[in-house]
């Protein structure tokens, strides 16, 4: 019998594969995404605040529940909780997907350069859009 997968966008350092499978997680596919109505917010740690003008790029990628929930279970990104999203894959497709985001986003004022700078290496490896990828502070 198929294990059944879920489509999960992630904005974040889990947007690097490696990182993913070393934390036992093995996904079925990843593709470029965005997400509209959102910008990216960095604190500790990252998270997306609703904005109707904004659009956050990363990777869509396909995990079992188990995966997900082992990797949310971590006390790390145990806050983070899952929401309901349109992604627009790079080949035009739009599929909902999983986010998960902080229920109380950091504030405008935090700041976490090293975070960023992490951030910024992952999304350039990935080709994400250069000014998207700038942007990351």
């Amino acid at each position: 019998m198929a294990v059944r997968r879920l489509d999960v966008f992630f904005y974040g350092l889990f947007m690097d594969k490696d990182l993913l499978q070393a934390k036992g997680v093995q996904p079925a596919f990843i593709h470029s995404a965005s997400v509209e109505g959102f910008v990216l917010r960095i604190g500790e740690r990252a998270s997306l605040v609703p904005d109707e003008s904004g659009r956050v790029h990363g990777v869509v990628a396909s995990l079992s529940h188990d995966e997900v929930e082992k990797l949310y279970s971590e006390p790390s990104v145990r806050a983070y909780r899952p929401e309901a999203v349109l992604a627009h894959l790079a080949n035009g497709k739009i599929i909902a997907a999983l986010c998960f985001n902080l229920p109380q986003p950091p504030s405008p004022a935090e700041r976490n350069p090293e975070y960023a700078a992490k951030l910024r290496v992952i999304a350039e490896r990935i080709g994400l859009p250069v000014e998207y990828v700038a942007s990351i502070q």
